[in-house]
């Protein structure tokens, strides 16, 4: 399913309105000189974030959370309305209890990672709406006591024994009743591009399932009361549904904005 949404289908906007919601979108870094052809894959996907919440009516600032200090991070994403967590490397073992040298192990970024479970933990304090996507659900789920299968067995999640720019696989997910995606997306089953060799294990603190694969592993999370929301799957694929990104920063906006009634209500 080749990716045709068009722009005419966005609202427009003006970009450089300063009363735009402002949303930071968080890389894991944008220097991977070892690995060229992985690196320009994920350079695809944080450039395809990018461009949707532009599009969607946001003004965007994209960092990079392992080329700066956990402190840096949090200084330069305090006025945000809202936080992006992009995919990448494995998180480092020690952060959910795990050890080194398992099945498929990636490079891992200990400043990334510390970075990014700083943002979920203050998220969850001040109530900032947050989207997790592929590594950032599990960074959402690890900064809130939660573990990680470091290895699931080759199946429905990625393709394997090819090039990295084609490891990305379509499968079904289906959304559970009562959760904030299905009211989001607009559908209990679809079609989602992925290409994970983790998933989340036991849950985190606040954490519930919002969407289950055909073989069960939990392919998205949301938080029972703060406006959190991991999904395993890379809606800004090429190849995804056209929809799926703009739906879910929509979703992002609609947060934010109810936030600042709340805010107005409250002064």
């Amino acid at each position: 399913m080749k990716r045709d949404f068009s722009p005419s289908q966005l609202v427009s906007v003006d970009v450089s309105s300063e009363d735009l919601p402002r949303l930071a979108i968080v890389e894991v870094t944008r220097h991977r000189p070892d690995r060229p052809a992985y690196h320009a894959k994920v350079q695809v996907l944080n450039a395809s974030a990018v461009s949707a919440g532009e599009q969607g009516g946001w003004r965007v600032t994209r960092l990079a959370a392992a080329d700066m200090t956990p402190a840096e991070l949090l200084a330069a994403t305090d006025d945000s309305d809202a936080i992006l967590i992009m995919g990448g490397e494995d998180i480092t073992p020690r952060f959910y209890g795990g050890s080194d040298g398992y099945e498929g192990e990636t490079r891992h970024y200990d400043a990334a990672d510390e970075g990014q479970i700083a943002l979920v933990h203050r998220a969850v304090e001040r109530d900032t709406p947050l989207l997790g996507i592929c590594r950032g659900l599990q960074v959402i789920n690890v900064a809130l006591g939660g573990g990680i299968v470091q290895h699931i067995e080759d199946g429905i999640h990625r393709n394997v024994d090819v090039p990295v720019d084609q490891i990305l696989r379509e499968h079904p997910v289906e959304l559970l009743d009562g959760s904030g995606l299905l009211d989001s997306l607009g559908s209990v089953a679809v079609s989602v591009q992925s290409a994970h060799h983790q998933s989340v294990g036991r849950l985190g603190a606040g954490l519930v399932p919002a969407a289950i694969a055909p073989d069960g592993l939990v392919e998205a999370v949301e938080h029972e009361s703060a406006p959190i929301t991991g999904v395993q799957w890379h809606p800004e694929a090429p190849d995804a549904p056209a929809e799926q990104l703009p739906l879910l920063l929509a979703a992002l906006q609609r947060q934010v904005a109810d936030a600042r009634v709340a805010d107005l209500v409250a002064a």
